[in-house]
């Protein structure tokens, strides 16, 4: 069972989804989709909220950034990686695996 339409996600503006009780931030950029967790791990902020530039996600409440392919953190203040999850797209249906 998907979780979204491909067609739901425009490039450049994430998406926040809720998965087996878990908040993700969905974004496409290009044909690629991908996912992390939603919660900035510096902060209880929602990423979702937050700026796309590449593959890079912005919290908006502190700057952290964060690498969309890895979850990785790539500037202060987050220092710890939030999590990422495999996303399989099949025609339009987009699913987050868990």
């Amino acid at each position: 069972m998907s979780d979204l339409s491909l067609a739901s996600l425009t490039e450049g503006k994430p998406l926040r989804i809720e998965k087996n009780g878990e908040s993700i931030c969905v974004t496409r950029v290009g044909s690629e989709v991908f996912a992390i967790s939603d919660t900035c791990s510096h902060s209880e902020a929602s990423l979702s909220e937050g700026d796309i530039e590449g593959f890079k996600i912005e919290c908006w409440l502190h700057g952290a950034e964060f690498d969309v392919r890895t979850g990785e953190a790539l500037t202060p203040p987050a220092v710890a990686p939030v999590k990422s999850y495999p996303v399989t797209i099949d025609g339009d249906s987009v699913t987050v695996e868990m």
